[in-house]
Parts: C-alpha cells; sequence; structure tokens
C-alpha cells in the first residue's frame, strides 16, 4: 500500500489533467495511450512526492476526489489558454462567411465552421511537432512539488485567476486573426462605397463571393503565423501554471 496508494492518487491526478488540457484532450489520441502515458507519468512521479498513506478508506476516497478536481482545474487552466487559437478562427469564420457552414465536430465534440476547425488542429500539430507538449508534462509534473497528493488545488485562487485568463485569451485570439479581419473590413467598406457609386450593384450578392475569395487567398499568411502565436500561447501556459503551483 505504501506504494500502491499515491500511485493510484497521481494516476488519477495526471489522468483527469490529460482529458482535458490539450493537445491530449483531443479526441483523435486514444484513450489506450492517455492511458499508458498517464499511468507511465503516475509510475516515476509518485515516489518522489513523499506521500503520508491515508488513516482509512473514507481518507484514501477522498485524496482520489481531490486528485481529480486538482488535475481537471490545473487542465482547465491550459485549456482556456490554449483556445485562443480556435475562438482566432472563429472570427475570421465570422467576418469572411464561413461561419453559416457550422457544422459538428465529433472529435472536439462541439460545432465549428472552416477556420475554427482548421486553426484547432493546426495548433494541436504544431504543439507536438515543436514539442509543446514537453512543457505542458512539465507543468503538470512540477504541481506534484507545489500541491502534495493530499492536498487539493487552491479553488480560490484559481476563480481569481480566470477573469485575467479569459482576457487574455481573448486579447490573444484578436490579435491572431486582427490582420485578415481588418483586410476584409477594408473589402466591407469597398463594397459599400462600390454600391453608392453604382446603386444598381447588389452588395449582397458580390459581397459574399468576394470575402469568401480574399479570405482563403490571404489565410495562408494568417496560418503561416500560427507557429509564433502558439509558441506564445504555450510559454503564457506554463507560466500561468507556476503562479498556480507556486
Amino acid at each position: 500500500m505504501a506504494a500502491l496508494e499515491p500511485f493510484m492518487i497521481a494516476l488519477v491526478r495526471i489522468l483527469a489533467f490529460l482529458l482535458v488540457a490539450p493537445p491530449f484532450s483531443y479526441r483523435a489520441i486514444p484513450m489506450t495511450v492517455r492511458g499508458i502515458l498517464a499511468i507511465a507519468l503516475a509510475w516515476v512521479l509518485a515516489p518522489t512526492t513523499g506521500y503520508v498513506l491515508a488513516d482509512n478508506d473514507g481518507e484514501l476516497i477522498t485524496r482520489l476526489v481531490v486528485g481529480g478536481a486538482t488535475g481537471a482545474g490545473l487542465g482547465a487552466l491550459v485549456l482556456i489558454t490554449l483556445a485562443a487559437v480556435q475562438a482566432a478562427g472563429r472570427l475570421i469564420d465570422l467576418q469572411g462567411g464561413f461561419e453559416m457552414g457550422v457544422n459538428f465536430d465529433p472529435l472536439s465534440m462541439s460545432q465549428g465552421s472552416a477556420f475554427g476547425r482548421l486553426y484547432e488542429l493546426t495548433a494541436i500539430v504544431i504543439l507536438f511537432v515543436s514539442q509543446g507538449y514537453q512543457l505542458v508534462i512539465m507543468g503538470l509534473s512540477r504541481s506534484f512539488r507545489a500541491i502534495p497528493l493530499s492536498e487539493c488545488v487552491n479553488f480560490a485562487h484559481l476563480g481569481a485567476q480566470l477573469p485575467d485568463v479569459l482576457s487574455q485569451m481573448m486579447v490573444a485570439a484578436v490579435q491572431i486573426s486582427g490582420p485578415l479581419i481588418a483586410v476584409l473590413f477594408v473589402t466591407d467598406v469597398g463594397m459599400g462605397l462600390l454600391t453608392r457609386v453604382a446603386p444598381a450593384l447588389n452588395a449582397f450578392v458580390l459581397g459574399f463571393p468576394l470575402k469568401i475569395l480574399v479570405t482563403l487567398v490571404l489565410s495562408a499568411t494568417a496560418v503561416a503565423a500560427l507557429p509564433m502565436a502558439v509558441d506564445g500561447l504555450a510559454d503564457a501556459a506554463m507560466r500561468l501554471l507556476s503562479r498556480m503551483v507556486g
């Protein structure tokens, strides 16, 4: 029990974190892979925690629940921070006219449109290719030093961080999608001026194909800026985890 009990609690915390935090939360990653990764990490990290055995079964169950809540809470911070990439894609969809093609995405279990899904998939690929996922795992491993297995994350402190995290996410989303949205806004203004000069032209009929064409032509430039944006967001997520776990 001296080895099994801390392993169980560490496994619950790590598994809850991997189910919430990107890129591991993406449903295209098999649950078997996430389970094997959680078992391997728990096997390595559990002996280093200096765990004290629970006095009874009730205390053990409480610690298991606390471990799951801690892992899910820390994973939610990473999820919200990196959600800025998908939010940027949704802003481009809204401004470029692709939002009308919203459909259900079974991999993320949410509704998404063209650029929202493109940006999300690109960010996940970048996290794996650039080894950004190792930063996420490193932040999780450091949480075991600051938050013992018998303790829970400070949810009051976590709630106090949420407004700042959400505001940073929206600012990052606007910064990522800003150049393309600005071009689309200029396109709208140009179509409005053209309608005033030639009232016979139907701005609604010409506007949608033109905005879609401009979005597709300039999308390569917007996607090319994603690696730098994802790198900055991953660093921001790790700084946030560092503040949470001391």
